[in-house]
């Protein structure tokens, strides 16, 4: 198993098909972009599925989430899906996408093997969204919402992040909008994750303030504690259920100790934290002949190094060179 020195085992496998992504999310990278990495330092398809399967087949990874930047810019995705869904045993397949393509690709993917999806979707204003991420793609997330539905990827889980002075009064419509379409939604607090480096904690809504707005206008009761397990997201009956909202309060509410998860970079970096400044490189070692075995005891290794948490409230705690988009979700 992937087990640390504090004894949390990762069974949880975020792996980035992709730095690329077709939007310019404020909060992630600058509206000029980044510079991507070269396709010949990406991870080849037959290379993912090589490692996703070491990580399945032998060292207990029981969920495989695709991320990017974009991972529906990876044309390869269907297949990438197929092949991880047809190994055994089989672990749940999610995919975390901004939904641009998701209307064409959700039938697709549902049937080559995609469980559920995570759509980002930060605001159900379109003159906002362009604002926020530089292109107007407003109704295509809506769409790829709809279709992931209409396909079975359900749960359709919608991701958002409130900021400041820019989105935070659309608390309460996006919840009245995911309840009433049948999505589960998450609030997500803002992190040091963008590549400007411009992130501040004034800026940042807190979980605490948005379980404010939202308790203004439905009635929370936390749920079962002992079912969140080692989930991200804290979780709250809206007006006594069925429906539920989840918020997670990575800066303010940190989860760390009982994180599973373990993180795959597109060019082929293991990385055990979002705010990692370590990296173990499999790609290299893969690509001079490695074993199944010996990329087996590298990821053993890299895994066993953990720290105990992100430190963001440490006063030495630096933000990451790389950004979310480089990193994977």
């Amino acid at each position: 198993m992937l087990r640390d020195s504090f004894g949390r085992v990762a069974t949880d496998l975020r792996v980035s098909l992709t730095d690329k992504c077709n939007l310019r999310c404020t909060y992630c990278m600058p509206p000029e972009g980044l510079d991507w990495l070269p396709n010949a330092k990406l991870l080849t398809a037959d290379e993912i599925v090589r490692l996703v399967t070491i990580g399945v087949e032998r060292l207990g990874i029981t969920e495989v989430r695709y991320t990017g930047g974009e991972p529906l810019l990876r044309r390869e995705l269907p297949e990438i899906v197929a092949r991880t869904a047809a190994l055994r045993p089989r672990p749940q397949i999610s995919l975390t996408t901004n939904g641009i393509g998701l209307a064409r690709l959700a039938v697709p993917l549902a049937q080559t093997g995609l469980d559920r999806v995570n759509v980002s979707l930060d605001t159900l204003d379109p003159g906002t969204f362009k604002r926020l991420a530089h292109r107007d793609r407003h109704d295509d997330v809506i769409a790829g919402l709809a279709a992931a539905h209409d396909a079975g990827l359900r749960p359709v889980k919608v991701n958002a992040v409130l900021m400041r002075g820019v989105n935070d009064h659309e608390a309460v419509p996006l919840l009245r909008f995911c309840l009433e379409q049948g999505y589960e939604l998450r609030f997500i607090e803002q992190m040091p994750l963008d590549a400007q480096h411009g992130w501040s904690r004034d800026g940042m809504v807190t979980a605490d303030e948005i379980l404010g707005l939202l308790s203004d206008a439905f009635d929370l009761t936390p749920d079962d504690l002992e079912e969140r397990g080692s989930a991200p997201a804290e979780r709250f009956l809206v007006d006594g259920g069925p429906a539920r909202v989840g918020v997670i309060g990575s800066v303010t509410r940190p989860f760390c100790g009982a994180c599973d998860r373990v993180r795959l970079t597109a060019d082929g970096q293991v990385r055990n934290c979002l705010f990692a400044r370590e990296e173990s490189d499999l790609k290299t070692a893969m690509r001079a002949g490695a074993s199944d075995d010996e990329l087996t005891e590298r990821w053993i290794a890299a895994v066993a190094g953990k720290r105990a948490g992100h430190g963001i409230d440490d006063p030495s705690f630096l933000q990451p060179s790389r950004p979310m988009s480089a990193i994977g979700g």
